[in-house]
């Protein structure tokens, strides 16, 4: 296993970080136990997991799967976990958001489930805009929004802070960080941290791969400047980048619509083709291109088999020429650099 820094924290993580989000829906609770084994054997020292994964609103299924096997002895201080505070922990609207209320009651509900007495890295899991009628249809599972629900406002960034340098002066959070945050949010939450002679952010999970490169516009230029490490979540892009041509061929079910398939099928097979060449599988080669930047301090992987875990490994000894790099960015392109040159001069 190789290790870095979080961001410019002294913490130490493995370069593969172990995700969270099957366990409980697609993976059962024994075999989520035998894969947070295997990961711990592996040297993946980094685990991320939310208040909302699992089945059911407001369980924390999730996270209550990882209390139970942290609650098995000895392996709390061998792991950096980490998990995320936003989403609906029920109905009610003061069961979301990040609210002074509801930041500190789920997080003391996380600590509950996770069965510790500290998260190390306590993640927002989207900036709070307010409850639009959109969001309101998304987050709280209804057809259709009502309108006692609707906020046109967040909570401001002072709300926010001072909430979690409570949770941080009680011992309960060691570091912060966000998730889907725009890079001007990042900006303004870090810029006001520092006023208040805070840490602030030390990570942002990200929507990032070769497939998604969005993210290369202003989300991974604030990352470098300030020191935030770069977490990429669905790093396969929800396993196009794993193969899937040859999933279909060997008629194995690919959990990627037909249309979608049809729209990238000219780049799917000349990505194939160069995984090929290479002598490396399409997943490693994907990992492996995240690796190779210098920001991303650990891509997600979220295994739903032990086997699965160790394949991924495999992307860590995997060396990218700059001639391949060129040829991914021609298959995958990106947003054409960073902004404004991406669109300006």
């Amino acid at each position: 296993m190789q290790y870095t820094q979080l961001g410019r924290t002294g913490l130490t993580v493995s370069r593969l970080c172990l995700g969270t989000m099957n366990f409980g829906t697609v993976t059962s609770p024994e075999d989520s136990f035998a894969v947070m084994d295997q990961a711990l054997d592996l040297g993946i020292n980094f685990f991320d997991t939310a208040d909302v994964y699992g089945k059911s609103l407001g369980e924390g299924i999730t996270e209550g799967i990882i209390g139970q096997w942290l609650a098995n002895g000895g392996r709390r201080e061998k792991i950096v976990l980490a998990t995320k505070v936003f989403g609906p922990m029920g109905h009610s609207p003061l069961d979301r958001g990040l609210s002074a209320r509801h930041i500190r009651r789920a997080c003391d509900e996380s600590l509950r489930r996770l069965q510790t007495d500290h998260i190390d890295l306590y993640q927002m899991h989207h900036v709070d805009r307010g409850t639009t009628p959109d969001a309101v249809v998304r987050l709280l599972g209804v057809e259709q929004a009502d309108h006692r629900f609707l906020i046109d406002h967040g909570p401001p960034w002072e709300e926010i802070w001072q909430a979690i340098e409570q949770l941080v002066t009680a011992g309960k959070v060691l570091y912060v960080g966000s998730s889907n945050f725009a890079a001007w949010n990042i900006a303004r939450a870090t810029t006001l941290a520092t006023a208040r002679n805070s840490l602030g952010l030390v990570s942002e999970q990200s929507k990032y791969s070769l497939a998604c490169r969005t993210a290369e516009l202003e989300v991974v230029p604030a990352c470098r400047g300030l020191g935030l490490g770069l977490i990429p979540w669905s790093p396969l892009d929800g396993g196009m980048l794993a193969g899937v041509l040859q999933k279909l061929t060997e008629g194995r079910r690919a959990n990627y619509s037909a249309d979608k398939i049809a729209k990238y099928r000219p780049q799917l097979e000349a990505y194939d083709t160069l995984c090929k060449e290479l002598g490396e599988t399409p997943a490693d080669v994907a990992l492996a291109w995240l690796l190779a930047n210098p920001v991303v301090t650990a891509p997600i992987i979220g295994p739903r088999t032990r086997q699965q875990l160790t394949d991924s490994l495999r992307a860590l000894s995997v060396e990218l020429s700059a001639e391949v790099l060129a040829k991914l960015d021609e298959i995958w392109p990106g947003p054409g650099g960073e902004a404004p040159e991406a669109y300006a001069w």
